[in-house]
């Protein structure tokens, strides 16, 4: 992961997605805000106690950094739905947005994740010129919110899954993952990728789940950063159950 640093915003970039012209990405660090402990300080999701005022601030500060266009995001349910951003964004309507992944063709829209812990994952066709941006935390991994983000592309625009390009950001690692109850929670199919310590590698699991998708292997990036080892850096909700949520975004210029 390239490291950058603009206007005193902290954020990275995969450096294989760069290649994708037309496309600007970013995930950015918790640094850089307004927001006091313990949301501290570039938070910008509301819900967790944080006050409004202070993420419309940072929403604005993270604008300084993107290219000329709109800041886009949903309303997160852990859930499977698939927003087609190209036909159904308004600007006065984005409030009423609900849904965990956004795809879209439309340029100077950039859609916007906001995860602490969860897995933000970037899709680029660079052929077909389409973009998403998906929420998947364990619960948006079990009912493969990648696969139904995938068959979106595809049923929609058109897109060849051989063409995308995917990026999997600062997320929970096998490290950390730890589900004592994962008998309950977890289906059985997914246990082949816990280790003796009931930890799972859901970085394996999207990889996997890409792969039956479509998307070749080599054209997987996972970023390999453990928010819940990196709370300096990152908001991790494993770390600290009160926190704030740290920003992914990717748009067409």
């Amino acid at each position: 992961m390239l490291l950058r640093q603009k206007k005193g915003i902290y954020f990275i970039q995969f450096p294989q997605l760069l290649a994708a012209k037309g496309v600007w990405h970013a995930i950015f660090l918790r640094l850089g805000g307004v927001s006091p402990d313990p949301f501290d300080t570039l938070n910008v999701s509301a819900g967790n106690g944080d006050v409004l005022e202070h993420i419309k601030a940072n929403h604005k500060r993270i604008g300084t950094i993107l290219p000329p266009g709109k800041l886009v995001a949903a309303h997160q349910t852990h859930g499977t739905k698939v927003l087609n951003i190209s036909k159904m964004f308004k600007e006065n309507e984005q409030a009423s947005l609900s849904g965990d992944a956004m795809v879209s063709q439309r340029k100077a829209l950039f859609l916007m994740i906001q995860v602490a812990d969860c897995q933000a994952i970037f899709l680029i066709d660079p052929v077909g010129k389409v973009i998403a941006n998906v929420h998947s935390g364990w619960r948006g991994s079990i009912v493969n919110i990648l696969g139904n983000t995938i068959a979106t592309m595809i049923n929609q625009y058109g897109c060849n899954p051989e063409d995308i390009l995917a990026g999997v950001g600062p997320s929970l690692g096998p490290c950390c993952a730890e589900f004592i109850n994962f008998r309950k929670e977890i289906p059985r199919k997914f246990w082949s990728h816990i280790d003796s310590r009931n930890h799972f590698d859901f970085w394996a699991i999207s990889r996997d789940q890409l792969k039956k998708a479509g998307v070749k292997n080599k054209n997987i990036h996972v970023s390999q950063i453990c928010t819940r080892c990196n709370p300096h850096l990152f908001f991790s909700y494993r770390s600290r159950k009160q926190t704030g949520r740290f920003a992914a975004v990717i748009g067409l210029i």
